[in-house]
C-alpha cells in the first residue's frame, strides 16, 4: 500500500507541475512580425562586400580589353585563368574582369537598358559595348568573382538575386551619375567584366566603376 500511495503523490505532483508550465513555439514556428535578421538581402550583401572586396577584387584581376579579348578568342581557357574567375561552374561560360578606355563612338540612351559604343584602339570603329543602365543584361560582375560560388547559396533564384543585385548597386554608385547628353566624342574609362556569348555584334561589360570625359 505505501508503495502505491507514493506513486499516486509522485503522479499528482507531476501533473501539478505540468499544468503551470507553458508550452512556447519555438523562434522557427513562429510567424508574422518576426526577427527577419537572418532573412537573405542580396542588396546588403553587395553593398557590404563592394568597397572593401569586389572593386580590389576587379582591379587587381582586369587586363585591358584589347589584351583580354585577343586571349579570349583564342584561348578561353588560358584567359580565364589569367583574367577570369577560374572557380565557376564547369558548364558556365568564361567571365573576363576588364579595363576598357577610349572614345565613344555611339551611344544609346533612349532605353533603360543603355549603352555606350567605345572605341579603344582609335580606328574610329567600337570594340566593346559598355552598359550605363539603370537596366542591365547579365550577371557578369557577380560571375567574375572567385569568391561567389553556387554552392554557398540555397537555390538558384537567391543565386539569380544577387547577381543581380550587382547591378543595381553598380546603377546607385556609380552609373547613375554619369552624364547622358553628347556622350559622343567624349572619352570613356570602365572597370568591369564581360563574357563571351554568341551573336553579339559587341562584348557586353557591366561596369563597376566607370568615368566620362568632359565634351570635346
Amino acid at each position: 500500500m505505501p508503495n502505491k500511495l507514493s506513486w499516486l503523490t509522485l503522479a499528482a505532483l507531476a501533473g501539478l507541475s505540468l499544468s503551470a508550465c507553458k508550452i512556447l513555439p519555438t523562434p522557427s514556428s513562429q510567424s508574422g512580425d518576426g526577427d527577419n535578421s537572418s532573412a537573405f538581402n542580396p542588396d546588403k550583401m553587395v553593398e557590404e562586400i563592394w568597397a572593401p572586396k569586389v572593386i580590389p577584387y576587379l582591379r587587381q584581376k582586369a587586363g585591358p580589353f584589347a589584351e583580354v579579348h585577343a586571349l579570349a578568342k583564342t584561348d578561353p581557357a588560358a584567359a580565364g585563368a589569367k583574367y577570369g574567375n577560374p572557380k565557376k561552374q564547369a558548364n558556365s561560360p568564361w567571365t573576363f574582369a576588364v579595363r576598357v578606355e577610349g572614345k565613344i563612338v555611339a551611344a544609346n540612351t533612349q532605353s533603360r537598358a543603355a549603352t555606350i559604343d567605345v572605341d579603344g584602339d582609335g580606328d574610329g570603329n567600337a570594340d566593346a559595348r559598355v552598359q550605363i543602365g539603370p537596366a542591365m543584361r547579365g550577371t557578369a560582375i557577380r560571375d567574375s568573382l572567385d569568391f561567389v560560388q553556387f554552392n554557398d547559396f540555397t537555390n538558384q533564384i537567391d543565386f539569380a538575386q544577387f547577381g543581380k543585385a550587382f547591378n543595381a548597386h553598380a546603377d546607385k554608385t556609380v552609373l547613375s551619375k554619369l552624364p547622358r547628353d553628347g556622350l559622343e566624342g567624349r572619352t570613356a574609362k570602365m572597370l568591369g567584366a564581360y563574357t563571351i556569348e554568341g551573336g553579339q555584334d559587341l562584348p557586353l561589360v557591366t561596369p563597376a566603376e566607370a568615368e566620362i570625359g568632359p565634351k570635346p
